[in-house]
C-alpha cells in the first residue's frame, strides 16, 4: 500500500469514526420540556400596579427568570446533551388547567413553575397529586402551601410569608428594638401576612407597644383609619411594623410616624428573596443579565424562578428519568448555588427552599441593611432554618414517596 493510500485510509476511518460519534451524540441527546403555568388577567401584574414598584412586590412576570436560567445553563446543557424549552399553560380554571397539564404528560412534559396566586396553586396541586408531575411555587408566598396545603410534588422557591417576618423580626431583635407598633388593616389579602408577623414578633419576643389597623377610604368619616401621624401617636415603640400586601398605604408611612422611628415589613425596610444592590458570590452579573434580558430589575419572584430552573437542570443533568427527580430534589446531598453565600436546598418536610433573606430599604437598587439568619439565631442543624417554620413547628410531613401520604 502506498503511503498516499494510507493517509486516504486513516482519512476515512477517522471521518466514519467521526460520523458514528455524531450518531452517538444524536441517540444520546434528551429533550425536555417546562411548563410555565400562568394567569393572563393576574391582578399582582396589571400594569398600574408594576408602574408603582412597592417594595417586595413583583416588577413583572417571573418567566423572564427562568429565561435567564437556561441561557446561562447553555453550556452546561449541551455537555449533557440536553435541550430545554418553555412553553406556556394559560391558566384559566383548576379542571381546565389540570387537563391541559395532563395532555402535556402524555408527551413526557413533568416539571411545571406555577405563577399564580396562593389559592390556585392549593386547588391545582390538589388536583394533581396523584400525577407523575413536579410543580414549582414561584411566585405566592401563603404560608399554608407550605403547612395545610401542602402536597409531595410541590416544591417553593419563594420564601413564605413566615420567612420573611423572621427575618424581620430577627433585624429588629439584633438592633434591640425590641419595641413595636403594628400596624395592620383589615383586608382579606393582609391575613396571612398579619398571622405571619403577629407569630414572628411573639416567637422572638418582642413586645406590642401597640397594634392598630388602617384604612384606605375616601369615606370623611374613616379618614382618621388611613391617617398615619394619629395611627403612630401615643406610642413610643422602637420602630413601626407595618402590613401591607397591596403596598398603596405602606408606601407612605416612612418619615411620616408621629415620632421618628424606622419602619419595616411592606416599607421602610423590606425582607425579599432578591435585591439587586447585592454585590456577593456573582450577584452583580446575574441581575446583569436579568435586566438585559427583561429590560427590568430582578425582583424575588424572578430569583425564585431562576432558581427552581437552576435545580430543575441540576436533577435532569445526573437523572434522565424524571422519576427520579423528586427524591434528588429532596436529598441532603443536593447542592444548589443561588448567588447568596451558601448552600441551597429544600426541607424535606414541606419542600420548601432554604435560603437567606435580604433586609433591603430605598427600593429597587436600594441598600441591603442586613442579610437573615443574622448571628446568635441558631439552629441543631441548619440555621437557615430559623426562617419559617421549623419541622417540629409544620403541620405538613411529607414522605419520601411521591404519593403525598404523610408520615
Amino acid at each position: 500500500m502506498t503511503e498516499a493510500h494510507g493517509s486516504l485510509l486513516r482519512g476515512w476511518r477517522a471521518l466514519a469514526c467521526a460520523l458514528l460519534g455524531t450518531v452517538s451524540f444524536a441517540a444520546a441527546s434528551r429533550d425536555l420540556t417546562i411548563g410555565v403555568v400562568y394567569a393572563p388577567e393576574d391582578a399582582r401584574y396589571e400594569a398600574k400596579r408594576l408602574e408603582k414598584s412597592y417594595p417586595g412586590q413583583p416588577l413583572g412576570r417571573p418567566r423572564a427568570g427562568a429565561e435567564v436560567a437556561l441561557a446561562e445553563s447553555g453550556f452546561q446543557l449541551a455537555g449533557a446533551s440536553l435541550k430545554i424549552v418553555l412553553q406556556e399553560v394559560p391558566f384559566e380554571n383548576v379542571a381546565t388547567t389540570r387537563t391541559q397539564i395532563q395532555a402535556l404528560v402524555q408527551k413526557g412534559v413533568r416539571h411545571f413553575l406555577l405563577d399564580l396566586p396562593g389559592a390556585d396553586v392549593a386547588e391545582l396541586s390538589r388536583s394533581l397529586q396523584s400525577s407523575e408531575v413536579l410543580l414549582f411555587n414561584v411566585s405566592a408566598g401563603d404560608d399554608s402551601l407550605r403547612r395545610a396545603a401542602c402536597s409531595a410534588n410541590l416544591f417553593h422557591t419563594l420564601p413564605d410569608e413566615s420567612m420573611l417576618a423572621d427575618a424581620t423580626a430577627q433585624f429588629l431583635t439584633a438592633h434591640k428594638w425590641t419595641r413595636v407598633l403594628l400596624l395592620s388593616s383589615t383586608a382579606a389579602s393582609d391575613a396571612t401576612r398579619t398571622a405571619a408577623a403577629r407569630q414572628a414578633i411573639k416567637r422572638y419576643g418582642i413586645k406590642l407597644s401597640g397594634d392598630k389597623t388602617f384604612k384606605l377610604s375616601n369615606d370623611p368619616r374613616e379618614r382618621e383609619l388611613g391617617n398615619i401621624a394619629l395611627l403612630t401617636a401615643g406610642s413610643d415603640a422602637d420602630a413601626v411594623w407595618v402590613v401591607d400586601a397591596d403596598g398603596e398605604f405602606a408606601r407612605d408611612v416612612p418619615y411620616r410616624t408621629n415620632l421618628p422611628r424606622p419602619v419595616v415589613g411592606s416599607a421602610g425596610l423590606v425582607a425579599e428573596a432578591w435585591q439587586t444592590s447585592w454585590e456577593r458570590y456573582g450577584a452583580p452579573q446575574l441581575s446583569r443579565r436579568f435586566a438585559k434580558t427583561a429590560q427590568r430589575p430582578m425582583a424575588s419572584a424572578d430569583w425564585a424562578a431562576w432558581m427552581a430552573t437552576k435545580a430543575i437542570i441540576e436533577v435532569a443533568i445526573k437523572f434522565p428519568d424524571a422519576r427520579e427527580h423528586r427524591r434528588a430534589l429532596r436529598s441532603p446531598d443536593l447542592v444548589l448555588d443561588g448567588f447568596k453565600g451558601v448552600r441551597l436546598s429544600f426541607r424535606p418536610w414541606d419542600q420548601q427552599l432554604r435560603q437567606p433573606l435580604f433586609l433591603a430599604h430605598g427600593g429597587i437598587g436600594g441598600g441591603i441593611a442586613g442579610v437573615a439568619p443574622f448571628d446568635g439565631f441558631l439552629h441543631p442543624s441548619n440555621n437557615l432554618d430559623t426562617l419559617g417554620a421549623d419541622q417540629k413547628e409544620s403541620p405538613c410531613r411529607l414522605s419520601d414517596s411521591a404519593s403525598g401520604a404523610k408520615k
